[in-house]
């Protein structure tokens, strides 16, 4: 834990350096992870970033646009290793790493334009794409109706090797696990998830009542609140949680055993985001994704990312 939260310290630091050479302007939008914690009863579902786009805010000629500029603005959260993460040995925006990173050099490449990093928490980025303020999320999104329905969705670029229907659940302490049989149990507990996640959406969609429901803006800060006592519940998706967990063995978290949300497999797959109604775009970025699925690129990238993360200590 001791590591994790020196690593965690540093990255930040490197964040918040990499954010004035980018020269982005607003406090809530770069940065480091800001915790954002909500509680009360079992919540109405939200779009995401709590924004709901009253009219398209697309002009539909985005592609254009980026093309005449020569760059394209991608918004991703850089904690959320081996896609996107921050190398300690290195600064500026070289230190933004991972295999979405390399996926948005490889679109840049494929348009002919400079790709800028934009930097910050998971929140933050959704409401970047549905306010279409930045062109693209690049940031391990999963899909939700309510981001369907905020934003373009480009289709998956990653799977994995997991069966979908076991992917997700929650992690609790050591001491509390026995107690927890189904999702029923959790009644009297308090539970975390990140803001605007699919989590989020399995907790208001499929956890029938709880004691009190935090959000936080980064899974990593959820680990945390439970760790500390501060929930009870951290509702995962269970590769990263793997990860938290190999990385910190002193945690006292566990994984729930044989307890998984339920997933629609038509809606599997990390995917793009992309302002609402910028069509052109979309099959612009789809025609991309497909040429990296058919290299089998994404996963390459994935595998070696997952070992460069590990040599850096970052997870193991």
């Amino acid at each position: 834990m001791k590591k994790f939260n020196q690593l965690l310290i540093l990255g930040t630091t490197l964040l918040l350096s990499a954010a004035a050479l980018t020269g982005c302007s607003g406090s809530s939008a770069m940065g480091a992870t800001i915790p954002q914690t909500t509680s009360g009863e079992p919540a109405t579902p939200q779009t995401d970033a709590g924004i709901i786009a009253s009219e398209t805010t697309g002009s539909n000629n985005r592609l254009n646009e980026i093309l005449e500029r020569g760059y394209i603005e991608i918004a991703t959260e850089p904690y959320f290793a081996p896609n996107e993460f921050i190398d300690p040995t290195k600064s500026g925006e070289e230190a933004y790493t991972g295999s979405d990173v390399e996926l948005a050099k490889y679109i840049g490449e494929a348009l002919g334009v400079e790709v800028r990093l934009k930097p910050m928490d998971f929140t933050s980025v959704l409401g970047s794409i549905t306010t279409g303020k930045y062109d693209l999320a690049i940031s391990a999104l999963a899909y939700t109706p309510a981001r369907a329905e905020t934003m373009n969705l480009s289709k998956g670029y990653y799977f994995g090797d997991e069966d979908p229907q076991t992917a997700y659940g929650i992690l609790v302490r050591k001491e509390d696990v026995d107690s927890i049989k189904s999702f029923n149990d959790l009644a009297d507990k308090v539970v975390v998830a990140q803001n605007g996640s699919l989590q989020e959406q399995f907790v208001q969609e499929q956890i029938p009542a709880y004691k009190k429901y935090n959000r936080v803006s980064s899974t990593n800060d959820g680990f945390l609140m439970v760790e500390t006592g501060k929930g009870d519940v951290i509702v995962a998706a269970l590769r990263m949680a793997r990860l938290y967990l190999e990385s910190n063995p002193d945690s006292n978290l566990v994984i729930v055993p044989n307890l998984y949300f339920k997933v629609d497999p038509e809606t599997q797959g990390t995917r793009i985001g992309i302002p609402k109604g910028e069509d052109a775009l979309t099959d612009r970025i789809n025609e991309i994704i497909d040429e990296v699925v058919e290299k089998d690129l994404y996963n390459q990238w994935y595998d070696e990312y997952t070992e460069y993360a590990k040599s850096l200590g970052i997870i193991e």
